[in-house]
C-alpha cells in the first residue's frame, strides 16, 4: 500500500468530505478512499454499508403496525381496473 499525502484542500471541500465521513460511519481516510475509486471505476474489494444499514432494525412494533395500517389500502385490487 501506498501512503499519500493531499495539500491545500480547500475548507468547503473538506467540510463535504467530513459531512460524508460522519454519514457512512467511516474514517476520513476509508471515505476518501471510497470515493476515489468510485470516481475513477477501481472496483473496491470490499463493500462497505450502503448507508441504509444504519436504519436497519430501528422500526418499533408500533412503527411497524402503523406503516401496516396505512398501506394496508395497497393490498386490495380495484376489479374495475382489471376488466
Amino acid at each position: 500500500m501506498r501512503h499519500l499525502t493531499v495539500r491545500n484542500v480547500p475548507e468547503a471541500l473538506a467540510s463535504l468530505l467530513d459531512r460524508e465521513r460522519k454519514r457512512r460511519g467511516l474514517s476520513l481516510n476509508q471515505t476518501v478512499i471510497d470515493l476515489l475509486s468510485q470516481a475513477t471505476g477501481v472496483a473496491r474489494q470490499a463493500v462497505h454499508d450502503n448507508g441504509l444499514g444504519r436504519l436497519a432494525g430501528t422500526w418499533s412494533a408500533h412503527d411497524l403496525a402503523e406503516f401496516e395500517r396505512v398501506t394496508s389500502a395497497f393490498e386490495t385490487v380495484d376489479a374495475e381496473m382489471w376488466r
